[in-house]
């Protein structure tokens, strides 16, 4: 294996980093209100050597952070955020929560903005060493579940000078992200009513739980007159109380609106609106909206992709032990079947024979495919050319938004998966930044894709970040 320069930074740097991510994951916080997560992001970039920036296009747990000066400016994109209810130990190979109902990274977060600030410091190190000249720039986005931070950030400009921008995924089998994700909408509907008595006067009272619940019928009777890859989903904010007695006179229930582009997701959410009109109408409530986030599709940039796929393959599959195997064995013996085949399909390959964790890359010719879910790097790689990477971080099977995630968030096999995919970001980024035909090919490329209209921000116009909402 020919060694690429940038490796022997990330190794020398990789203890903190892994320091970094435990803190992270013992201090599980959600969209916005990510404050210790950040706070440990900011501490490791100043002790670092980074010119930080807090508070990042208004965003009191957005931060980023800069080393270097001339030539380009490439960027990694790292996140914190976890996810609630999800309360877990690590190590335990049953579901057993640390607090019931308390938060837990399961979506591997804690790992994800490690491994992003571990690239970035090493390409700092490597410029500051080489006299290379660049800039080189981690940015910490919360709120990637369901707050849509990078969006808000896309809008405030917090983008505009950067030349190429890096990024991952902790999974279980290493791989170039190629497919799309969906554009989504996160939209609460609030319904108000008239309270009565509801035994002794209920014709004098109009349910706004029932308009909610009437909204419900309405949306699942849609579902069968959309687009195959459109998703609706949603939840009860406000049931209206805990008196059945009392009519209920307020009810709100938020809503994820998910299509293929953002222009489709935008019409379904138009019809969805009707619905709520109707469920108003039908109960003789008043319902309004309000757009708490909106992401764009994903675009795959082709010559990044292609540069990373060359990292992933010099670099080979992340060096687990037969120690790290057996680990994982335990995990993978409480997945199912349908889980295992899941995660094979989700990368384009056949499962070749049964095995813990992947000793193996995903190949350049395998298949894409898309990624069926939605991510605010999105509306970046509409701006900026970008690219991510699926890393191998748990035991294959092993399905996003699970304990057993946040189970294995601290284990060996998810630290070594980290350093894995810090060194394949780092090498990319480097040779982004030796590279000016790359970066030129790069830009055509997304351009290209664009198209002519160019980017449309999925907000509506005045949507500010929903922190009080969220957090």
């Amino acid at each position: 294996m020919n060694e690429h320069p940038l490796w022997t930074y990330v190794e020398d740097a990789k203890d903190r980093f892994k320091a970094l991510s435990d803190r992270v994951w013992a201090t599980p916080e959600t969209c916005y209100g990510e404050t210790q997560s950040v706070a440990a992001h900011v501490e490791e970039l100043k002790a670092q050597g980074f010119r930080v920036e807090e508070n990042l296009a208004g965003i009191p747990t957005a931060v980023m952070g800069e080393a270097g000066s001339g030539g380009p400016v490439i960027a990694f994109l790292g996140e914190f955020d976890a996810l609630a209810g999800l309360s877990q130990k690590a190590d335990v190979f049953e579901q057993d929560p640390l607090e019931s109902g308390a938060n837990g990274h399961g979506c591997g977060h804690n790992l994800l903005g490690s491994a992003a600030m571990l690239a970035a410091t090493a390409v700092k190190n490597w410029l500051e060493a080489t006299g290379t000249p660049g800039r080189v720039r981690y940015y910490g986005c919360p709120a990637e579940e369901g707050g849509a931070a990078k969006v808000f950030m896309v809008r405030a400009g917090a983008f505009e000078d950067v030349d190429i921008a890096i990024t991952w995924h902790p999974g279980s089998i290493p791989g170039v992200l190629k497919g799309s994700s969906l554009s989504n909408a996160r939209v609460d509907f609030a319904f108000e009513g008239r309270a009565s008595h509801a035994a002794a006067a209920p014709h004098l009272g109009r349910s706004a739980l029932d308009a909610v619940e009437l909204m419900s019928v309405g949306i699942n009777y849609m579902r069968e007159h959309m687009p195959d890859e459109a998703r609706i989903h949603h939840a009860i904010i406000d049931g209206g109380g805990i008196s059945p007695n009392v009519v209920q006179a307020h009810a709100k229930v938020r809503y994820v609106v998910r299509a293929a582009t953002a222009p489709e997701m935008l019409t379904l959410l138009e019809r969805v609106r009707k619905v709520a009109a109707g469920a108003a109408l039908m109960t003789e409530t008043k319902v309004s909206d309000k757009v708490l986030a909106a992401v764009s599709n994903l675009i795959y940039n082709a010559p990044l992709g292609e540069a990373m796929q060359r990292n992933l393959e010099r670099l080979g599959p992340p060096p687990f032990t037969d120690v790290d195997k057996a680990y994982a064995a335990r995990f993978q013996a409480t997945l199912s079947e349908d889980d295992i085949r899941a995660a094979y399909r989700g990368v384009g390959i056949a499962e070749e024979s049964r095995k813990p964790l992947a000793d193996f890359i995903v190949p350049a010719d395998a298949p894409t495919v898309e990624m069926g879910g939605s991510t605010d790097v999105a509306d970046v790689s509409w701006v900026v050319p970008t690219i991510q990477m699926w890393g191998a971080n748990h035991a294959i099977g092993t399905q996003l938004h699970s304990w057993q995630v946040v189970a294995q968030g601290k284990s060996q096999p998810a630290i070594t998966g980290m350093v894995h995919a810090a060194a394949v970001m780092a090498a990319t980024g480097a040779d982004a930044m030796r590279d000016p035909d790359l970066r030129a090919r790069a830009k055509e490329d997304l351009a290209r894709r664009v198209g002519p209209n160019g980017y449309v921000c999925p907000l509506p116009e005045g949507a500010e970040p929903p922190i009080a909402e969220m957090a």
